[in-house]
This record gives structure tokens, sequence and C-alpha cells, in this order.
């Protein structure tokens, strides 16, 4: 199934073949856009495409079983899936495609129109690595899904992310509109870890400490010039930046309101915080905290750390009475792994499969079995 013909078949229907008093050899499914990946049970008596078809896409079926008594039989079907109006774009935020990024990173997609089937969706997104780690998936909105790994990813993993979200209904009439690819290597691990009382950053580069830095972080006094306690990532590098107070809905003229040009700022929040040259406070770093919120450090400092940082590098502070929100820019390690699988829409976390080469895919085409293991895909 599906039997040949017309151009009505839902997208999101699956390709199905059985075998009778036999076992199925082959199965190939082909369309414009080349072969489509499926599976066997482990009798061969039972295959399944993989995920879901293009819109508006002709298909052609080609499989042969062994009969009990040696015997083959072949059949073929043709048919066309039906077209689709609406569609729901995806904006991959982290990582980008080629990027080297560091152990923290998260994969973060965005979408144009509310998910209302989170699980259909969150089946079809595959996460697969050169070393296993364990993740998940977690939903912020019906908009934004995240993936996480359980631990730090080691350093330099190659991962391989595909959704294969075209014919994924997404909700109602709705339908992934193409699917999308991302190819990324985590880099060197860069794990530091600023105290706010220690007014002073510790960087390890791959578990061995490269710099201690002398800081001034927030100041104080109030919750929004306190520098936000826990895990940050690294979110972006900004040189120069323009701060300005608007933030605190105080604009720049106003008394107490301040604008700013700054340089080798790398961004670690969405609240504003970053940790970037602060010439004007060189006299209070390593001693007493005079920023706003932010981790000020030297000009020299700030040139190797602004060299040194990749998106996704961790950079931990201490001593903080103002936690990190999970939702503020990627705080997603401030939260506790069970209430990060418990934001799955599967309700599990999930192992990565090792990259699928050439070979393990043309295996996977022709019937591969399902591994004992689930991947990052949500089977």
């Amino acid at each position: 199934s599906p039997a040949g013909g017309g151009g009505q078949l839902r997208p999101d229907s699956p390709i199905a073949v059985q075998a009778y008093r036999g076992s199925i050899a082959n199965v190939t499914v082909t369309s414009g856009r080349g072969q489509v990946e499926g599976e066997l049970n482990a009798d061969r008596t039972r295959w399944r495409s993989r995920w879901t078809l293009e819109p508006g896409a002709t298909y052609t079926v080609g499989a042969t079983a062994v009969g009990e008594a040696g015997r083959t039989e072949t059949v073929s079907s043709r048919f066309t899936t039906a077209k689709v109006t609406k569609t729901n774009k995806v904006t991959i935020e982290a990582p980008y495609d080629k990027e080297t990024v560091g152990v923290g990173i998260p994969i973060i997609m965005q979408f144009d129109r509310a998910v209302q089937d989170r699980k259909a969706v969150e089946q079809a997104l595959d996460v697969r690595a050169d070393k296993t780690v364990e993740g998940a998936w977690h939903w912020f909105s019906d908009k934004e899904v995240v993936f996480r790994t359980r631990q730090y990813w080691p350093a330099h993993t190659k991962v391989t992310f595909q959704a294969h979200l075209s014919g994924v209904r997404t909700g109602g009439d709705v339908y992934g509109g193409k699917n999308y690819a991302v190819d990324f290597k985590v880099g060197d691990s860069h794990i530091s870890t600023a105290g706010e009382d220690s007014h002073k950053m510790v960087v390890k580069v791959n578990g061995k400490k490269a710099r201690t830095i002398p800081t001034s972080m927030g100041r104080g006094g109030t919750e929004k010039y306190t520098t936000t306690n826990g895990v940050h990532l690294t979110m972006a590098k900004e040189d120069p930046t323009v701060m300005t107070s608007d933030w605190m809905g105080v604009s720049p003229g106003s008394p107490g309101g301040y604008s700013l040009t700054v340089y080798k700022s790398v961004r670690i929040s969405e609240s504003g915080e970053y940790v970037h040259s602060a010439p004007w406070s060189v006299g209070s770093q390593g001693s007493a905290n005079v920023s706003h919120g932010c981790i000020n450090i030297s000009p020299s400092n700030a040139k190797w750390f602004y060299g040194l940082a990749q998106r996704g590098d961790v950079v931990t502070v201490t001593g903080s009475d103002r936690e990190l929100a999970p939702d503020n820019g990627w705080g997603y390690w401030q939260l506790k792994w069970n209430d990060w699988v418990k934001g799955s829409a599967l309700q599990r976390s999930v192992t990565t499969a090792p990259r699928a080469d050439a070979a393990t895919l043309s295996a996977q085409q022709q019937g591969a079995q399902r591994p004992d293991k689930p991947r990052a895909d949500g089977d």
C-alpha cells in the first residue's frame, strides 16, 4: 500500500510492503528526489517507509519477495501524493551549517506557524553523531523546539541534523514545506567560570586552565544591575556593539541613561549580558563589581576571549542571587535533565546513532533493521 493511481494520497501516509508465506528480499522506492529510506521488521515480512512523503510527488515502488520454496516474486506500484497549499516554514537558529561550535550548543528550531501535532514533528527530527550522546527535545512554545544533550557534547564530535519535515502535518491542513539539513562540528571544549564574589573568570580549554581573567560584574543593589547566576552559553560575537539604557526603560539622554560603543563583545544572554572589553573599569576588575550586569574585562583579555569564543561555549556565573531563566537566551542548561525531558512531546530521551555513510544509507533503503536503541529522531 498504497495502490497505484491518483494524486489524492496525503503526504503523511506511509508506504508499506508485506510478504505472506515468504520474506522480503528487496524494496526500492524512488521519486524525482532520489530513493526513499525504509525499514524491515525482524523477520523480514514487513517494510515501511521511514519518513513522510513529498507533497505533489510521484513515487515508484518495486519489491521482491522470496517464497518458502525459494521462488521469487516481484511487484510494483506507482502513485502521486496530493499537493498542499499551506506550509510551515522553519528557521534553524543554531547551529549553522558547517559551523564549529562549543560543547554546550543546542539545536534550535523556530516555526512560522503554531505546531499542533508536536509528536509528528518530533518524530521527523533526526540527530546523528560519530559519538554516542544522550539528548532530548524540549518544546518552549508551539513555535519553538530545542534539542539539548544530557551532558555537554564531547569535544570534536561531528554531528548531522536532518529535519524530515516535508509532508509532515503540523496541524490541520498545514504541512512541513521542505526538509532541512545541518552538518556541524563541536570544536575544542571552552568552559569558563566567572565568580561574582571572586572577581575573576577562569577559562579552561579542553579541561586545562588557559587563563584567569580579572572581572567586574553587576554592581547589584537592584535585580536589573545583577549578573544572572548559572550556566550561560555564548550566543554571538559583536565588534563593535552599541549598548544603551533602553533595555531598562531609560533613554540614553535621560538622567541615569547611557550609550556606549563596546568592543570585543560576546553575548551570553537575551537580557543584554555580555563578556566584553571595558577599559573604563580596569581599575575595579579583580576587586569590585561596578557594571550594569555584564562581565567587564580588560581590552587585552577581551581580545583573547573574543578570538577564542565559539557559539555554544559554556560561561557559568557563580555567587549571584539572580538566577538565569531557562528561556533567557540559551539558558537551557538551567533546567534539570528530568524537567528537560518532560518538555518532549514523546516524553523520553533519545540516543544519537552514528552518522550514516553511503553504505549505511543504502542498507537502510534496502530494508535494514531498526536499531535496538532509539535515535534522536523520536523513534
